[in-house]
């Protein structure tokens, strides 16, 4: 079984499951917070398998950024499958959707319209940062 398989079949019930050389961990966390926690600790997570639930480009850019070795998600959409091509990280989804939309379902999910423009992960990165920065201020 490969990485990415054992990170796909340990994935349920959680947000994002990531696995080297057969041995996994699993996270939970609301949207891009696991993925921005890993960064923000220095975890090491370059080569890993990761099987995530939903990927929008803001997740695909932190994924890049971290050096994942390939990728899954429930859900992707269009700007993250480009990103994703466009970095050769080798990827499989099982529902692509235009656009990642926000909790509520009545517009793009606000960390999406943060990358919207921006090419480079290590500049997504800040970008985000700051975003949940102003968002915990209620900015």
């Amino acid at each position: 079984m490969t990485d990415l398989e054992i990170a796909v079949k340990n994935l349920e019930g959680h947000s994002i499951c990531l696995c080297k050389d057969g041995e996994y961990f699993t996270l939970d966390g609301k949207g891009i917070s696991p993925i921005m926690k890993l960064l923000g600790e220095g975890k090491d997570i370059c080569g890993y398998s990761v099987a995530d639930t939903v990927v929008g480009k803001a997740a695909a850019m932190l994924f890049v950024k971290a050096g994942i070795k390939d990728l899954h998600a429930k859900l992707m959409s269009k700007p993250s499958e480009a990103f994703l091509k466009k970095a050769h990280i080798p990827y499989t989804y099982e529902t692509l959707a235009e656009n990642i939309k926000n909790r509520t379902g009545t517009d793009i999910c606000p960390m999406e319209k943060t990358v919207e423009n921006i090419e480079d992960a290590d500049t997504a990165y800040e970008a985000l940062k700051n975003k949940l920065l102003s968002l915990k201020k209620g900015v």
